[in-house]
């Protein structure tokens, strides 16, 4: 037990640690510990992904790109241009015209796409969440500083008003 964890628990509670059963303090210190752990979103994030959820954050950054699209985009012109312009002319075309074919091919990307792109979201929304959890431990964090402060602030305004007294009682009693 770090003496860092007693004098925050002290702090916190105002009672003593000795007075506490092993289990309760090991209790507090690992809460205490967490409290004082600085979390990164995208750290944790990256560390805990699995090699689906990688997978599928890869396939939805790529598939998102505009990269992507133009690339996809010149690949249905070229393959157009090539079984209509210049395959179809000899009666050679692997897929001619109403391009059965690619529908067939693009179909079948789509149904194997939407489902990543899907997962991907749903990782978003997981780091979304996580985002979220950090943020409120920050907001705990920060008015159980705000309330310490506050009750500093306090004893010393305690402490004035009493020296105040005294001050007063001192000329009062000089006069």
């Amino acid at each position: 037990m770090t003496t860092s964890t007693k004098k925050h628990f002290h702090k916190i509670t105002q009672k003593s640690w000795d007075a506490l059963t092993i289990d309760e303090r090991e209790i507090i210190a690992d809460m205490i510990e967490h409290m004082e752990e600085v979390r990164d979103v995208n750290q944790e994030y990256i560390d805990y992904r699995t090699f689906g959820q990688r997978a599928a954050d890869a396939v939805a950054k790529v598939a998102g790109s505009w990269s992507f699209i133009i690339i996809f985009l010149v690949s249905l012109l070229m393959w157009a241009f090539l079984n209509t312009e210049i395959l179809g002319p000899r009666h050679q075309a692997f897929d001619p015209y109403p391009y059965v074919f690619l529908n067939l091919v693009l179909s079948m990307l789509a149904a194997i796409q939407a489902p990543i792109i899907m997962m991907s979201q749903n990782r978003q929304s997981a780091r979304d969440r996580l985002d979220a959890e950090i943020d409120h431990e920050v907001n705990v964090r920060a008015e159980l500083a705000i309330h310490r402060v506050d009750e500093r602030i306090q004893q010393l305004e305690q402490t004035m008003h009493e020296t105040a007294q005294l001050l007063l009682t001192n000329a009062s009693a000089n006069k």
